[in-house]
């Protein structure tokens, strides 16, 4: 249909605007998330979950810039819709759609996650969690009719979604768990600075400050920059921690060092979360590490496409197949929780959305159980080691040129990775392009679903051959590009 003067299509909005969905959010330019296009995206969302007038919806917001901004005009939407905005403030995803989950209310976050400075997102959630992908068709199906005034100021912060989410750990985990651990943070521009500093302390643990910035930093979990891991094992030369810790920018994917300052990868804090809340049913994507099934911890080991709702899906299918304890992560390291957990007589509820608290809480506990150093915890999985980059400034249709060509063609995959790894044995298209070789070693190679860049993740029997075939993948399509990336 034609958009009126003052109803919009949200399809159409999304062509002009370029904001649409990722695997997480609606995510675009911050030039191009105007406010009428953050105002109708948020319309548009309560009206697919059915919002009634006279309710709640609770609204948060990472550190970025631009995301007051963008707040303030989805607190006009939720406003036009005759709701009310209970503004959280800034805040860790996870904390807001754990307190939305509790009280039964929508909820809107506003945060580009990991993704480059000039973009931001808005993440959607239903009173009992994530929006589905159906969810995200009826908003792409929708058409909202828009004011004159699409922005507002926003109201005064509320702190009772930040308590109750910090009350969530502090009954789970015993009292003085990490009493006599001294722990460095690498704060930088993480919505979890304060909060996850005061959590732990009250479990009885040294946090010392490292590196807090007043300008966003874009931490990728996934793709830890070689500056963050020279500073990492700096910091701990220096200080003498027993763990370093630190979040991406909305704090739903953690970033955990061992006292020597090497970061974790995220699959393996991911199975060691899982057999500290006795999981026996995981969900994991594709690209996670295949430690987790060879270990043999986990009855049940669900593999699906990258991003938290099919990961989700994964979970309520294993959970309707009979499992009792059902938990999933992704390979950069967010945790969810997709059933209550008992340990040791206490509780821990539910959250089916990415959290990087739990898993770092949980390790950090594991290694004073068990009596030994952070480092010495994965001794206890198979030896596979992965890696991940990127190639950032490559344009989606670039990416997908390239996985179309490999696809079509085994000569083209041995081009690029038989002389590294032999021939492959197995091509996997759940999620990009998974090759397993003769030797053991994958490569994968999938195009970001938030931004312009194409990743990369290898998976070897040691970390040096992983972090090789990856740098060595990348460096190889970057000289085959059609045009010169940045």
């Amino acid at each position: 249909m034609e958009d009126s003067p003052h109803t919009h299509s949200i399809r159409q909005l999304m062509d002009r605007s370029g904001v649409r969905f990722g695997t997480s959010g609606a995510r675009g330019l911050v030039e191009d998330m105007t406010d009428p296009v953050c105002f109708a995206y948020t319309l548009a969302f309560l009206q697919a979950i059915d919002a009634k007038p006279g309710g709640r919806v609770a609204l948060g917001m990472d550190l970025r810039p631009s995301s007051p901004r963008i707040a303030a005009a989805c607190c006009a939407a939720i406003h036009h819709a005759g709701l009310r905005a209970e503004h959280c403030g800034v805040l860790p995803t996870p904390a807001l759609a754990y307190y939305a989950q509790e009280q039964g209310i929508p909820a809107l976050m506003v945060t580009g996650s990991h993704i480059p400075f000039d973009r931001n997102g808005i993440k959607f959630y239903r009173p009992k969690g994530e929006i589905t992908k159906a969810d995200e068709a009826a908003i792409g199906q929708a058409s909202v009719s828009l004011p004159e005034a699409t922005s507002m100021p926003l109201p005064e912060v509320s702190e009772a979604a930040q308590r109750v989410y910090a009350d969530r750990y502090l009954r789970f985990f015993p009292a003085r768990a990490l009493a006599g651990m001294r722990l460095g943070f690498y704060e930088h521009s993480s919505v979890a600075r304060d909060l996850l500093t005061r959590i732990l302390h009250a479990l009885g643990a040294e946090v010392i400050s490292l590196g807090r910035t007043d300008r966003f930093v874009p931490i990728d979990t996934e793709a830890v920059s070689e500056a963050d891991v020279r500073q990492a094992r700096r910091w701990a030369a220096e200080h003498g921690f027993d763990a370093i810790l630190s979040t991406d920018g909305d704090a739903d994917r953690p970033l955990l060092g061992d006292e020597r300052g090497d970061w974790l990868r995220g699959d393996i804090v991911g199975i060691l979360c899982a057999q500290y809340l006795g999981a026996d049913a995981v969900a994991t994507p594709v690209s996670s590490n295949t430690a987790l099934e060879k270990c043999g911890h986990f009855a049940r080991v669900t593999r699906t496409r990258i991003g938290s709702p099919y990961v989700i899906e994964a979970m309520e299918a294993l959970a309707a197949q009979g499992a009792a304890n059902v938990v999933g992560f992704e390979a950069n390291g967010g945790f969810l929780v997709g059933a209550r957990v008992e340990r040791e007589g206490r509780i821990l509820e539910p959250l089916p959305t990415r959290d990087a608290v739990l898993p770092i809480l949980a390790l950090l506990c594991m290694t004073r159980e068990r009596g030994i150093r952070l480092s010495a915890l994965s001794h206890s999985l198979p030896e596979r080691y992965t890696a991940s980059d990127r190639l950032q400034d490559f344009p989606a249709m670039q990416s997908r040129a390239l996985l179309e060509r490999l696809t079509a063609s085994r000569d083209a995959v041995g081009a690029l990775t038989a002389d590294l790894c032999g021939p492959a044995v197995h091509l996997d298209l759940t999620d990009g392009l998974r090759i397993t070789h003769e030797n053991g070693e994958i490569v994968h190679l999938r195009p970001s679903g938030n931004a312009p860049e194409l990743r990369c993740y290898a998976e070897a029997d040691s970390q040096e051959r992983a972090i090789g075939l990856t740098g060595e993948c990348l460096a190889r399509i970057r000289d085959q590009a059609p045009e010169p990336i940045v």
